[in-house]
């Protein structure tokens, strides 16, 4: 039976080729000459558009010394060698954005139509006075101690050649547990004195780093960053509907006075249950992980500037207003390193090249 189904299929099969063939020959030569060429236009218009895309993919390439095109990329080279130089275990990722440099710019400055500026600066004299935009000036936000930043601010915080060096090379670092590298003692040293402060605590932001895969001294120092050494209401606990609710990692805090802000990151901690410290610090976390990590914003310049299209968009997935911040957080991880004896252990830092840079650096 087996056999006699096969040689039905092939007869099937053969006599299909045959009646191929037979049209095949009846069409006139020149309409053949026509459709093959068709087929060779569709075929090559597929293989441009294919090309486009590819050229259009974002990638990380390890820089090995030699496969930085300084002419491309102008001034990367020698500010990435001599951290090398200085620290030889550290490695060095090359994250080829394909942005343009003027593009990005006009994406993350402010405009008209937005009710929130995506970068802000403190209300002090400490800044030029051209780090105000100029659509806000003197317009202040969030809790009335900010203002919107220009576009002059953005490109000094945002040029890669301004944190190239051993002050702010670590809003570069990769966020991931890194065996030996992390450790409670240095924890300690950065949360002592702090709303954080204790062996419990240390021990559970280790432990939280390792489930997750994330570094827990970028955990400790954004909880720092966000809360102050002292702690705010929300990370000692607010009220929302009659349950006292945690939320350290200032998640949903935004608004335009100090109550809109507590109101909505307290709205979000009690939807989640937060209703204990360990409970908000272990669900930030994993909020981390979720929103920012696993969408290739692995580091702290990344997590504030959203450059990465692997979720399919950009600009969009950014954790604060701050413009400073990946400043002050690296800073501080930076000391924890230091403090620990582990800043010359084996870091991978994830460095931002963009097209048409200028050959100048972004000046302040």
């Amino acid at each position: 039976m087996k056999n006699m189904n096969r040689s039905n299929y092939k007869r099937i099969i053969n006599n299909l080729i045959m009646n191929i063939k037979k049209i095949i020959k009846s069409i006139p030569q020149k309409l053949k000459i026509i459709i093959v060429a068709i087929i060779l236009l569709v075929l090559v218009c597929w293989l441009i558009v294919a090309m486009i895309k590819e050229s259009q993919k974002q990638k990380y390439v390890e820089y090995n010394g030699e496969n930085l095109k300084e002419s491309k990329y102008p001034g990367y080279k020698d500010l990435i060698d001599k951290l090398k130089e200085e620290h030889p275990n550290w490695t060095f990722t090359l994250f080829y954005t394909k942005l343009d440099w003027k593009d990005v710019i006009l994406n993350e400055g402010h405009k008209d139509n937005t009710e929130y500026p995506l970068n802000l600066i403190p209300d002090s004299s400490d800044y030029p006075e051209d780090w105000k935009c100029e659509i806000d000036k003197d317009k202040t936000f969030d809790n009335g101690t900010w203002l919107c930043a220009s576009d002059k601010a953005i490109q000094y915080q945002m040029d890669p050649r301004n944190i190239l060096n051993d002050d702010n090379i670590f809003q570069f670092v990769e966020l991931k547990y890194v065996a030996d590298a992390q450790t409670k003692e240095g924890i300690n040293e950065i949360t002592e004195g702090s709303f954080l402060e204790g062996n419990s605590i240390s021990e559970a932001l280790i432990q939280a780093g390792q489930n997750a895969n994330l570094d827990p001294y970028f955990i400790a120092s954004r909880l720092i960053q966000e809360q102050g050494r002292k702690g705010t209401v929300l990370s000692r606990g607010c009220e929302y509907n009659d349950t006292i609710v945690y939320n350290p990692f200032n998640i949903n805090a935004k608004g335009n006075s100090q109550q809109e802000i507590i109101q909505n990151a307290a709205e979000y901690a009690y939807e989640q249950g937060w209703d204990t410290l360990e409970k908000a610090l272990i669900g930030g976390v994993e909020f981390l992980k979720e929103g920012y990590i696993n969408k290739g914003q692995n580091t702290l310049y990344l997590q504030k500037f959203d450059i990465v299209k692997q979720d399919g968009n950009l600009y969009t997935n950014q954790y604060m207003q701050n413009l400073l911040a990946p400043q002050s957080e690296a800073r501080n991880m930076k000391e924890i390193y230091e403090a620990s004896d582990t800043i010359d252990t084996a870091l991978n830092f994830i460095i931002p090249l963009y097209e048409n840079m200028p050959e100048e650096i972004s000046e302040k």
